[in-house]
């Protein structure tokens, strides 16, 4: 963002940014370490983590990293979890290169992911129910470009 574009923000506006954003995150669930914003008793880490690799088939570890924009002794840790939990598995990925190790979820983890992707679906329902119809787009419009302006 250019300096030009920062000046034309108040310190009110940031203010009630911060603030609606704080109680978002809260209403929403998202500060509740061992339980997903859906209700699913996991960490919000390994949600995104069991999606990204349910959504790809398959991915290598630093492909997760890339994807959840995680550090990679966060990702290692992470994968670590997940591997105890025995929700995902390493698979060489190609025959001729022994160094490729893809992620693939397990029985357990596809199941897992199956009941996430539909509670994530069902929370979302609910949440945009309560959105009146005419403001839908509004909100979705708004939220994509929170998401834009948060990307560095």
């Amino acid at each position: 963002m250019s300096g030009e574009q920062n000046r034309t923000v108040s310190g009110s506006e940031v203010n009630e940014l911060q603030a609606g954003i704080v109680s978002f995150v809260r209403e929403f669930g998202l500060h509740q370490a061992e339980m997903t914003p859906c209700g699913v008793p996991l960490s919000v880490s390994q949600a995104h983590a069991l999606t990204e690799i349910g959504n790809a088939g398959s991915l290598t570890q630093s492909d997760l990293g890339a994807a959840l924009r995680l550090s990679k002794s966060t990702v290692s840790r992470l994968v670590g979890q997940l591997l105890e939990h025995d929700w995902v598995q390493r698979d060489r990925g190609q025959p001729d290169d022994g160094r490729v190790v893809l992620l693939r979820l397990t029985e357990s983890g596809t199941l897992l992911y199956g009941r996430l992707t539909q509670a994530r679906r069902d929370r979302m329902f609910r949440l945009l129910e309560r959105v009146p119809e005419a403001e839908r787009q509004t909100v979705l419009h708004a939220l994509k470009l929170l998401t834009e302006a948060a990307c560095d």
